[in-house]
């Protein structure tokens, strides 16, 4: 029997990930895997050799300040590839984790094929990386079409696979949304992130800004898409904020419900935002770190924009309100003006359409990159 362990350090790369071992479960049934997982799959039945959130750090000086753990992780999961001995080794995102593994585990093995889903950023900084990684690299897997020439440039094998959040949408669930907003009121989706640094710097952002909005006008209901791990905290916060038209959600399927109800929302910048574009929803994203993290990214970074619909069209079609600017008379601003004028919903979602499409492979991405994993099981 054929063996792939599989590598994600946070939710977005374990929801990706779930989807293209779906896909490739419909292909070849007799597969074991083994993993750091998440929820999504967990669902599947892959055992994760322990919590994913052990891994999951958000910038720079939590790396630093973490660096010692990280490394223990790092050589405990090269162990547990080791002696689970696989076909393949899957890492999806977080390179920064992964790839260090996939390196160590290289050396120590090369027959085990290592294949990475979600490129490095190398065309926003440190392109210099690709002459590392294709020493250990087998296959990288890209999500989008314009990355594939700096890994050409240095023949390290590629497929433009496109990107699973882009797949069809899924076929709407029974889901009342009643139960989570009690009157007739617009929905307006939040996303403060997947990682505790993100979620403690933007929910109490987000719920200042809610505050502000509600003495303006308060016919608009506020729901929280949040993880499950931090569910609980965040509800217990409201409780304390006397907010009666605000709600927190953590199931995939509901919040995917919700999300398809809303008139608009307001988007942590990262993977989730294609996720909200995809469902034709109208956004403004946001995002916050402290001030060394920030300063440090805007050193080494060679892009304007932190959207990807920003950075493809190379304007600020969705609206990114950064670090001073992602404070709760900002993001009011901004969206009580998109409320008001119409035509500019209209405008950025006929862009963010059209970008989108463009960004959709031929058939689905989790079915192309199946297709790559398949070929190095064979």
């Amino acid at each position: 029997m054929k063996k792939i362990f599989v590598l994600t350090g946070e939710p977005s790369g374990d929801k990706l990930a779930s989807n293209i071992i779906k896909s490739l479960n419909d292909k070849k049934k007799d597969i074991e895997y083994l993993g750091v997982c998440g929820n999504n799959l967990k669902s599947l039945g892959i055992k994760s050799i322990y919590d994913q959130k052990d891994i999951t750090y958000m910038a720079f000086t939590d790396v630093v300040f973490n660096f010692l753990k990280i490394k223990k992780k790092i050589d405990l999961t090269v162990n547990e590839v080791i002696k689970f001995n696989p076909s393949i080794l899957l890492t999806v995102d977080s390179p920064d984790f992964s790839l260090r593994v996939s390196e160590k585990v290289k050396r120590i093995n090369p027959k085990i094929k290592t294949i990475h889903f979600i490129a490095p950023k190398v065309w926003a900084w440190r392109e210099g990386r690709v002459k590392k990684m294709k020493k250990f690299l087998d296959h990288i897997l890209l999500l989008f079409s314009f990355e594939k020439k700096f890994f050409d440039k240095e023949n390290l094998k590629n497929t433009f696979v496109g990107h699973p959040l882009l797949d069809s949408i899924e076929k709407d669930i029974n889901v009342e949304i009643k139960d989570f907003v009690k009157k007739k009121k617009n929905i307006v989706s939040l996303f403060p992130g997947s990682r505790e640094s993100e979620v403690k710097i933007l929910f109490p952002v987000l719920i200042n800004f809610i505050k502000k909005m509600n003495l303006k006008d308060n016919s608009y209901h506020y729901i929280f898409h949040s993880t499950q791990k931090f569910k609980e905290m965040l509800k217990n916060k409201l409780l304390t904020e006397n907010l009666s038209n605000v709600e927190v959600v953590s199931d995939d399927k509901i919040k995917s419900q919700i999300l398809k109800k809303s008139i608009f929302a307001i988007v942590k910048s990262g993977t989730i935002s294609l996720d909200v574009c995809k469902n034709n929803i109208p956004s403004i994203i946001i995002y916050k770190m402290n001030f060394f993290n920030f300063h440090v990214a805007k050193f080494l970074l060679k892009i304007k924009y932190v959207n990807m619909i920003n950075i493809i069209n190379n304007k600020e079609i969705i609206p990114e309100l950064l670090q001073n600017e992602c404070n709760p008379n900002e993001i009011y601003k901004t969206f009580y003006y998109f409320m008001k004028k119409p035509i500019l919903i209209k405008e950025q979602m006929s862009v963010v359409k059209n970008t989108i499409d463009d960004l959709k492979s031929s058939t689905s991405a989790s079915d192309q990159a199946s297709k790559v994993i398949l070929s190095y099981l064979t």
